[in-house]
């Protein structure tokens, strides 16, 4: 049985400022039980995931959580023996909630070196990458071409902060709290582009929209992790074990067609 339950809904410092959280809890650590400990004895796996941002994952009308992320987590709380638990999160919460273990693994993550000073990361477990999309009629080839648009982006994301980067001083980033008003803008045309997944934008495609996202250039790829709080390498072994079997047994490549309308690369 699936529980769920609410994360904060806090707008989540830098994740630099975090990481000095998490240097000051240090002490406090070493007189825990580790992450794998409580998970086992609880019998409870609380895996914080975002509900905004389908195909990983969104609502149904009567608040069942559903998408890849929802079918990924039941399937590593299998593969542990455990129970699972889903811990509500929005982007800006993300990290916040791992540092405070409010959570004990964290889904649909891509890995950064700045990141990587407060969590560790597991291996990829869904392929993505991130890129501009916008309506069929704008010529958009590049970052340079930008100059003078408005695109939505959410906020603290990696595609934040690669037009943060990129973007010419003239471009407009409209940044939002969570994806699903990113995507809203796009939709009722206060973005005239927008910065998210692939798959995402594939989503949005199939549901015949009046200003279908078309893809316009290539930031980065970017393959989905799981991730624990910083030092947990005895849970992070496990999680690596439990997508290595979950990927042999094929269920991986079955939620890729699923959800994402196409199997995973064989390079995968």
């Amino acid at each position: 049985m699936t529980h769920f339950s609410r994360g904060s809904r806090a707008v989540g410092r830098r994740i630099a400022m975090l990481a000095l959280v998490a240097g000051s809890m240090g002490l406090a650590s070493l007189a825990r039980a580790d992450t794998l400990d409580d998970v086992m004895r609880t019998q409870t796996l609380r895996v914080a995931i975002t509900l905004d941002y389908p195909p990983f994952g969104s609502v149904d009308t009567d608040l069942t959580p559903r998408g890849y992320d929802v079918d990924f987590a039941r399937l590593v709380a299998q593969e542990l023996g455990v129970k699972l638990e889903l811990v509500r999160v929005v982007h800006a919460s993300k990290i916040p909630t791992m540092v405070t273990r409010k959570a004990d693994l964290l889904l649909n993550l891509g890995q950064n070196e700045e990141r990587a000073k407060v969590v560790d990361f597991s291996q990829p477990y869904a392929p993505y990458y991130v890129g501009v999309y916008g309506p069929a009629d704008m010529a958009v080839k590049s970052a340079a071409d930008l100059e003078g648009h408005l695109i939505g982006v959410t906020r603290g994301t990696i595609e934040d902060q690669l037009l943060t980067r990129l973007a010419p001083p003239t471009a407009r980033l409209q940044r939002y709290e969570d994806h699903a008003a990113t995507i809203g803008a796009f939709i009722s045309g206060q973005a005239q582009l927008i910065s998210v997944g692939n798959v995402v934008a594939a989503e949005l495609a199939t549901r015949q929209l009046p200003r279908a996202p078309q893809e316009k250039f290539l930031l980065m790829n970017s393959p989905v992790r799981t991730a624990v709080t910083k030092g947990e390498s005895r849970l992070l072994e496990r999680v690596n074990a439990a997508i290595t079997s979950i990927k042999q047994r094929g269920q991986l490549n079955e939620l890729a067609k699923q959800w994402l309308k196409q199997p995973l690369p064989a390079d995968f």
